[in-house]
């Protein structure tokens, strides 16, 4: 913050007698005075160096003009951003120093050669904010998934599937598929899996395949990936901010693919997923990475897929019962609905330290809570 109008020679002066004082607090100081640690700083050096003189205003006039950027790397920011017009400076900067170019300019100077060349839209400048960023501490911790929304092809429809790995922003997969129901996306997921190992836990939303707008949050799809030991949560409805990473992912996919890319069947959207995957992953330079590409951060799960389902095993003191077809199962003479996904399959009730309170299990996943008491499942 400025210093006030009033006697700011006086107010200076204040300050660095006040500052260099035994036992002084500089931070509480600085808010006293209505100033930056960093102008603290400025005016204790100056006193030091020059005394009362070093208070004074000096000329912000540039001892040397600044030297405009080479021809032959103006050119080069030029050409790089044509090949990815969706990149602003600090990208720029970031890609132009891994190519090992040397002289790059700095982002604000990149910025500006996009400004007057044209190459920038004002509109898409507005929209960017900051905001708080969370993640997983590890890869494969989560992954979220979701299909992006679709469009239309000379035959049908493509509905792009992602999968983003919550701490390293790595693309796990941008599959163009042509439905959204269980065995297109399980069919998907098990090549994915093959290439990547199992992740902890995959968070989605509520939509099909994998949410269910009945009795039960569990579909076929989600079931099995509880038997494969993956974890699968839900976003609450209408807040998409609780995939935050995939929502913003999509953006970049329609900002730098689906805007100037075209096709008309899905194996051409497919080449231009993977193509763009590869540089996303390895070349464009990530914001919340500190500037590092994705691939820098992310390794492969050490859980692989295994090609058979592993059985479905309980311990000797779980009450375990079968699923009936209408998804019920029945306990001490009643009747509780788990869901029709686990049809066929049988489920563990574990009691808990209160008297007719069960949790309920599929595999080593805790799907439910039965309270005789109340004669409800939930």
């Amino acid at each position: 913050m400025p210093w006030k109008e009033v006697s700011i020679m006086s107010q200076r002066l204040e300050f660095v007698t006040l500052a260099t004082a035994d036992n002084a607090n500089l931070r509480h100081l600085c808010r006293c005075f209505g100033i930056s640690p960093n102008t603290a700083y400025k005016w204790l050096d100056r006193f030091q160096a020059d005394g009362m003189s070093g208070l004074e205003d000096r000329s912000r006039r540039p001892h040397n003009s600044p030297v405009r950027t080479p021809k032959d790397m103006e050119e080069t920011v030029i050409k790089l951003r044509g090949k990815h017009p969706a990149w602003g400076g600090r990208k720029l900067e970031r890609r132009l120093l891994d190519l090992g170019l040397t002289g790059v300019p700095r982002p604000s100077t990149i910025t500006a050669i996009l400004r007057r060349h044209h190459m920038l839209d004002p509109r898409e400048s507005a929209k960017h904010r900051a905001f708080c960023r969370f993640e997983r501490a590890a890869p494969n911790e989560l992954w979220q998934m979701d299909f992006k929304g679709d469009f239309k092809l000379s035959q049908g429809r493509c509905y792009p599937l992602t999968i983003l790995d919550d701490h390293s922003r790595f693309a796990i997969a941008v599959q163009a598929c042509s439905r959204t129901n269980k065995s297109v996306t399980q069919t998907e997921l098990i090549k994915i899996f093959r290439r990547y190992g199992l992740p902890q836990q995959i968070t989605c939303d509520n939509g099909s395949p994998w949410g269910s707008g009945g009795r039960s949050y569990y579909t076929a799809l989600g079931v099995w990936l509880l038997r494969l030991g993956v974890a699968i949560s839900h976003s609450r409805p209408h807040h998409p901010q609780t995939q935050g990473k995939d929502e913003r992912f999509h953006r970049t996919l329609e900002a730098e693919v689906l805007r100037y890319q075209q096709g008309t069947t899905l194996t051409d959207w497919q080449l231009h997923f993977d193509q763009w995957r590869v540089v996303y992953n390895t070349e464009r330079p990530h914001e919340a990475l500190s500037m590092d590409v994705p691939a820098s951060r992310y390794q492969p799960s050490h859980r692989r897929y295994p090609e058979q389902l592993p059985a479905i095993e309980y311990g000797p003191s779980d009450i375990v019962r079968k699923v009936r077809s209408y998804g019920h199962i029945k306990h001490a003479g009643r009747e509780y609905h788990v869901g029709k996904a686990f049809h066929g399959l049988h489920v563990a009730l574990r009691p808990t330290t209160t008297d007719g309170l069960f949790h309920v299990f599929f595999c080593q996943h805790k799907i439910g809570t039965l309270d005789l008491a109340d004669n409800k499942l939930s």
